[in-house]
């Protein structure tokens, strides 16, 4: 259901013109909040990705982040990733742009034109084996995108919206459309568990059934991308046998 603005019913929506990051923000205030908040940076002087990585923030691009208060066990909270990737999907197709254009690549990243157009990052705050609020940050190259030399070597070039397909949006225009689309599928992911985001997922999924690498701080597994376990690990076939990965950078 959608209040009478066009946002979802139940969820907040605080719009800040700046602030060092929408994630550390989350952080401040999760515990002051009655219920899940959109918090959404027009300026954000300290982005960041996964593992610390700096994340450029030019000015017309999508900064927020959602908080929530989930009730599960840390491993089925963080599946929330995959119900991100799809509404992110969701919003993009509400943009305009052509399903064919769009992939989803696991663990949390979202192509356009096979180029990196949005991310997720996932962070939590808890105790005793529960997850006391979980902060969903989200980044989208709406207007602008890094060049290739401010991106890691064989990371993804990133992609930017306006360039690929000439959509302007602006960062508020489009929370709206996100919001909407992850109201919907948290409804159905706290109602029907994982299942049907993993199979929506998969049929969305980049690179399935080809060769890729996954890469972790320790190691680098080769193998043919089979599916995506109901647990959310990549599952990679090699000569070695079936393996299941937790968490690695991918590349293709």
């Amino acid at each position: 259901m959608l209040t009478n603005t066009g946002f979802p019913l139940g969820y907040g929506r605080r719009v800040l013109a700046e602030v060092d990051s929408t994630n550390a923000e989350a952080a401040r205030i999760a515990k002051s909040l009655a219920g899940p908040e959109w918090i959404l940076a027009l300026n954000q002087t300290a982005s960041r990705g996964r593992r610390g990585r700096a994340w450029r923030f030019p000015k017309g691009n999508f900064a927020g982040t959602l908080v929530l208060h989930p009730t599960e066990t840390p491993d089925i909270v963080a599946l929330r990733s995959f119900v991100a990737s799809l509404a992110l999907y969701d919003a993009f197709i509400a943009c305009g742009v052509q399903a064919h254009c769009l992939a989803l690549k696991w663990p949390n990243d979202v192509l356009l034109n096979g180029g990196k157009v949005a991310g997720i990052l996932l962070e939590s705050i808890g105790a005793g084996g529960s997850v006391g609020h979980l902060a969903i940050g989200i980044g989208v190259n709406l207007a602008d995108a890094p060049a290739p030399a401010e991106v890691e070597v064989q990371a993804m070039r990133p992609v930017s919206l306006l360039s690929e397909t000439g959509v302007a949006i602006n960062p508020e225009e489009f929370l709206d459309l996100l919001a909407s689309a992850y109201a919907r599928l948290e409804l159905q992911f706290t109602t029907y568990g994982f299942s049907p985001i993993r199979e929506n997922w998969l049929a969305r999924a980049a690179k399935i059934g080809e060769v890729i690498t996954a890469r972790t701080m320790a190691s680098e597994t080769v193998g043919t991308f089979e599916t995506v376990d109901e647990q959310g690990n990549l599952v990679l076939k090699t000569t070695q046998g079936r393996v299941a990965i937790a968490a690695a950078d991918v590349f293709f």
